[in-house]
């Protein structure tokens, strides 16, 4: 604490004098799914940066992340920003060793090549699994402090599917996660995470922080923080933020896709040196998550009776959400569990996206209005179904690339499918279109955008498979008819959309 209270009095002195505090902003995001049979290598990861200092901060901001709200936060708090790295890879299986060490060691270059550090903001996911790291972001934070003290101010903020373990709280200075899901408040938590370092840098506030864990898998699918049981912790979250000498409170539903020690809900106070005030939220809180544990029970029938049960239904689309796939979740994105029943049972006027690059080449090489036929998807391993043969004609061929305008979930607004193409699966009508959208890449599954602009008009079709368990509803619940069907594994549980609100 001394050290601490000494690091504080040099910023004073510093900020007394006319100089501004010197932060750096970084992060590196990853959400590992550790039943995914493929590892996420360096390459997969994006790490966009400007030609000079200044220009990267600029492209950092013009976004709608965290990292955006770092920027953005930071020159309204007047800080003097220093750009180190920010990496991003799309869900998927655990990161290698080799890929986490190159990550880390360029941070850490860049943080000891900045002028003297004040304080760091760190975005980092919360569900990073490595090869040898369970907890991949407490190891990353982990080697932060041993490479620069253990007295500089850190801020880490997590995503809502952070998996917390006592060993990160206890190495950051303030941590803070999404309190949505869909997420569509990440930049307000970048935006918070940069007004808390101000006021850090500033001696203003000397946080300290409890974290609370239930004890509990809060199961995905219950995951939406719109409606009850998640809606009266989300609203009890924000009203205990606004209490005096509150920094932060978090909520953080956990990640059920990664088999680690920390896995779990979590609740995390930050307050201005009250223990006993973070503490006794932070059970509050708990407490609330540990009372819903008897409304989490899932009730789903198998693909085929929710395929039957699309089809009868009067009213359209019917989104049928293939959990086990989650996309989002960092599965492989080639399940067939619902392709091959919509086949099986000549349903129409349906759309589902796989992810298989070697039937991308196979239209590419056949070429637009030219006749496919081959064997789709079930290829990255057993656990997702075997591959279905595909037969119609492609009808498009595109680079997969695609904006997404509004704040729907995840922050980003550029997405890369890769190389990718339309199939029109034979039954169809000019009318009434069934049809695979075959992908290189796993990404952008919660986004009605890739289909929208590939001529298929969401709203016009009878059934819409979506590969993702809570983030499609912001984009899907404004066009889907009135009932929607939940997806595990090709299971289904239907929500009225009467229930749900914005998000």
């Amino acid at each position: 604490m001394m050290r601490a209270g000494l690091a504080a009095f040099v910023v004073m002195q510093a900020v007394a004098f006319g100089q501004r505090p010197v932060v750096a902003v970084g992060g590196i995001l990853h959400e590992s799914n550790s039943f995914h049979s493929v590892k996420t290598k360096l390459e997969d990861f994006r790490r966009p940066a400007g030609a000079t200092a200044e220009a990267t901060l600029d492209l950092w901001a013009d976004n709608l992340d965290e990292i955006a709200g770092y920027v953005q936060g930071g020159r309204k708090a007047g800080l003097e920003l220093v750009p180190a790295i920010a990496a991003r890879a799309t869900p998927s299986g655990p990161v290698t060793d080799a890929a986490l060490d190159a990550l880390t060691g360029e941070l850490i270059a860049k943080l000891k090549a900045a002028p003297k550090l004040d304080g760091i903001l760190l975005a980092l996911h919360g569900a990073m699994v490595t090869e040898s790291f369970p907890h991949g972001d407490a190891e990353i934070v982990r080697r932060v402090r041993a490479a620069m003290g253990d007295t500089i101010p850190l801020v880490v903020t997590h995503d809502f599917h952070a998996n917390v373990s006592p060993e990160i709280v206890k190495q950051t200075t303030v941590l803070l996660t999404y309190k949505t899901c869909p997420h569509i408040d990440q930049k307000e938590r970048g935006l918070q995470a940069a007004e808390i370092m101000g006021r850090i840098v500033r001696g203003e506030v000397k946080p300290v922080q409890a974290l609370v864990k239930p004890g509990m898998l809060y199961n995905i699918r219950y995951q939406y923080t719109s409606v009850a049981p998640l809606r009266p912790i989300y609203d009890e979250e924000l009203r205990l933020e606004k209490e005096p000498g509150v920094l932060a409170v978090s909520v953080a539903g956990g990640y059920q896709y990664a088999d680690v020690p920390a896995m779990g809900a979590s609740v995390i106070v930050a307050t201005d040196g009250n223990r006993a005030q973070a503490e006794g939220m932070a059970k509050k809180l708990s407490d609330m998550l540990w009372a819903t544990r008897d409304q989490l029970k899932l009730n789903v029938p198998e693909p085929a009776e929710a395929v039957r049960r699309a089809m009868a239904s009067g009213k359209s689309p019917v989104v049928l959400v293939e959990m086990g796939d989650n996309i989002g979740g960092g599965s492989a994105g080639d399940s067939t569990f619902l392709l091959g029943e919509l086949m099986k049972q000549k349903a129409t006027g349906w759309s589902v996206s796989v992810a298989d690059p070697e039937a991308v080449a196979m239209a590419v090489k056949a070429g637009v209005g030219a006749r496919f036929d081959g064997l789709v998807g079930g290829k990255t391993d057993k656990m997702h179904g075997e591959p279905v043969r595909v037969r119609g004609v492609v009808k498009t061929i595109y680079d997969g690339k695609f904006r997404e305008t509004e704040i729907r979930h995840g922050g980003q607004m550029y997405y890369d499918q890769g190389l990718s193409a339309v199939v029109e699966v034979e039954g169809s009508t000019r009318d009434v279109g069934s049809y695979v959208l075959l992908t290189t890449k796993a990404d952008g599954a919660v986004f009605a955008a890739p289909v929208d602009q590939r001529g298929i008009l969401p709203e016009r079709q009878k059934i819409l498979v979506v590969k993702a368990a809570v983030a499609f509803r912001a984009a899907y619940e404004p066009v889907a008819g009135r009932s929607l069907r939940w997806i595990r594994r090709g299971r289904r549980r239907s929500i009225r959309s009467g229930l749900c609100g914005g998000g």
